[in-house]
């Protein structure tokens, strides 16, 4: 039950920023067109992303500090930092990705 409620305290912390930043709604003289929706998309799941890979780096952390000396224990923790890494350059190749197509569409 203490690991649920942790990790409904945890998607909370990351989901409620979201829904407070969503109620701006439409300013007069805005118009909606799909560019500007993708980019709104890309903005919001790059903080998403930026939260999620502060955590990752964090529980690597915490697995090296607890791992004391255990080399199964310093494997895992050493994967976990292994796969962060790859993932934020999964997420700046993408989201280069994404801007080169808005810069190419634009153009």
């Amino acid at each position: 039950m203490n690991k649920s409620l942790s990790i409904l305290l945890g998607m909370s912390s990351v989901v409620f920023p979201i829904i407070v930043s969503a109620q701006g709604g439409l300013h007069e003289g805005t118009s909606l067109s799909i560019l500007s929706i993708g980019s709104s998309i890309v903005n919001v799941l790059w903080v998403v992303f930026t939260v999620l890979a502060i955590i990752c780096f964090v529980v690597a952390g915490v697995l090296f500090l607890t791992a004391f000396g255990d080399t199964e224990k310093l494997k895992t923790a050493r994967g976990a930092f292994i796969w962060g890494v790859v993932g934020v350059v999964v997420a700046i190749l993408a989201f280069s990705i994404v801007s080169l197509v808005r810069n190419a569409i634009r153009a």
